[in-house]
């Protein structure tokens, strides 16, 4: 498993989910990582990778805020001497009708969600232009192809990812550096519970795994994907199987956009 062998990797919103299952999966296939959360949970994830054998380091990180975007940026190149992939997985969510959202809540979810993708992307296509190029995934939503009753503020700024994602892909494709999204529908971590309906849903529902069953419906597949099936795509666009690739939008979704 070497798929991504002598890459060097950042992964922000590390100590979960998504970003949690990246992180171990591209230290599995031999990619050094640099592994971000604001969440001190991830110093547990980095130090799993290490009883692996895998050479990773955690960094405390407000992806929101560009001075901590430079000191990331910074770690990177003084443990690993390159950069190579960065996944910018970290992101915030919350459901609310329009009328009910008030103006610091969506500049919250903008600040992570969209200035961090901003930020993140910009540090590290300064960094890559110094070392030949590299990979940009940037993870969006199938809400960001779509509209979502109540999440017009995470809609906004996930279908901003996906434009920012292919206007910079053209910008950079001539530095070899190639920028996709990724857009998944829904997954089964941890962020669901952080969400207002959450307890009632599984009140409703009766437990929480049919809490889960009842959002897999809305899929065609009829369940939700898993963090590793989302981070086995994240792999593909960070590795050399995908060298032909940038300005794409990878849509693992269950079916629910075929719609």
């Amino acid at each position: 498993m070497t798929r991504m062998q002598g890459k060097a990797a950042i992964v922000t919103g590390a100590a979960s989910g998504i970003g949690r299952a990246t992180a171990i999966l591209f230290a599995r296939e031999g990619a050094r990582v640099l592994l971000t959360d604001l969440d001190p949970a991830g110093e547990a994830v980095a130090d799993s990778i290490r009883g692996e054998g895998g050479e990773v380091h955690f960094l405390r990180h407000d992806v929101s805020d560009e001075a901590s975007w430079t000191t990331a940026i910074r770690r990177a190149l003084e443990a690993f001497g390159r950069l190579d992939v960065l996944v910018n997985n970290a992101g915030i969510s919350f459901a609310k009708p329009l009328g009910e959202t008030t103006l610091a809540e969506w500049r919250q979810l903008m600040a992570v969600n969209l200035d961090g993708v901003f930020l993140g992307t910009r540090e590290a296509v300064r960094a890559m232009r110094g070392s030949g190029g590299g990979a940009i995934i940037n993870v969006s939503s199938a809400s960001g192809l779509v509209g979502s009753p109540t999440a017009s503020a995470y809609c906004a700024s996930k279908g901003g990812v996906r434009l920012f994602t292919k206007a910079v892909a053209l910008e950079v494709a001539g530095d070899g550096i190639r920028v996709n999204s990724i857009h998944p529908g829904g997954v089964r971590t941890p962020i669901w519970a952080k969400a207002d309906f959450w307890p009632g849903l599984v009140a409703q529902s009766g437990s929480e795994d049919a809490a889960f069953q009842a959002l897999a419906g809305a899929a065609p597949l009829g369940r939700l994907a898993e963090p590793e099936e989302i981070a086995e795509a994240i792999l593909y666009l960070a590795s050399d199987a995908s060298k032909f690739m940038t300005g794409s939008e990878l849509v693992i979704d269950g079916g629910y956009t075929a719609r």
